[in-house]
């Protein structure tokens, strides 16, 4: 992430280090033309809708992690490139990356709001993150979030709710935490006075999974081949 300049004892800009959705759709429409895709092209490979991706494109509409972590995977985008800042130098991680407090990225979700640390690094095994839960209710499958690899999440503040497809609701409180696969669809929910606070890790792939698909596009191209 670029360093920001302030003075000693004062705390980053806020505006500065928050990533807007019309930014962010800028990114998405420039990535997408940059590798010669329609907008259906990336719909099949996401399973994200046209539509969708048209209002993400145009600022218009701010997305889950699920459709971002799905259009990120489509677009070959890492998690840094997706929410680093524009003038933002990613690098390897070939050094211990150092995120101060309150030098995310921050970003608003659907029911989260999302400050992505570690940013300046590419091709991690896992997206840090610190979140507030602004959901105070469930309202049924709707509001399930799915995508690929493991999920870790620590309660810091507050207690939440998680909801899982298969009917579990586990109760966490300050402390607390778990840790699940995240293709089974999940929603979290702040039932404390003050909106939960949590930090987690989410990866972008179970090695399984990658280790499956890597077997599965290989066998194709021996298809392909004969």
């Amino acid at each position: 992430m670029a360093k920001l300049k302030i003075a000693a004892g004062a705390q980053p800009d806020k505006a500065s280090r928050t990533l807007d959705r019309a930014t962010f759709g800028k990114r998405l429409r420039a990535t997408r033309q940059r590798q010669g895709l329609t907008l259906a092209e990336v719909a099949d490979r996401s399973g994200v809708s046209i539509t969708t991706i048209s209002r993400a494109e145009r600022g218009q509409l701010t997305l889950s992690y699920e459709k971002f972590s799905a259009l990120g995977r489509a677009l070959q985008m890492d998690m840094a490139a997706m929410f680093s800042p524009a003038d933002a130098k990613t690098s390897r991680l070939d050094r211990p990356v150092l995120t101060r407090s309150g030098e995310g990225v921050l970003y608003r979700g659907l029911a989260f709001s999302y400050e992505f640390l570690g940013t300046d690094v590419v091709g991690k095994q896992m997206s840090p993150i610190l979140g507030t839960v602004h959901a105070r209710r469930f309202n049924g499958p709707e509001d399930f979030v799915r995508h690929e690899g493991e999920e870790f999440a620590h309660v810091m503040t507050g207690t939440i709710d998680v909801y899982f497809e298969g009917g579990e609701v586990l109760r966490l409180a300050r402390g607390d935490s778990l840790y699940f696969d995240s293709r089974i669809g999940h929603a979290y929910v702040s039932v404390s006075r003050q909106m939960a606070r949590i930090v987690g890790a989410c990866t972008s792939e179970s090695s399984p999974a990658r280790l499956a698909r890597a077997e599965a596009s290989g066998a194709a191209k021996k298809r392909t081949k004969k």
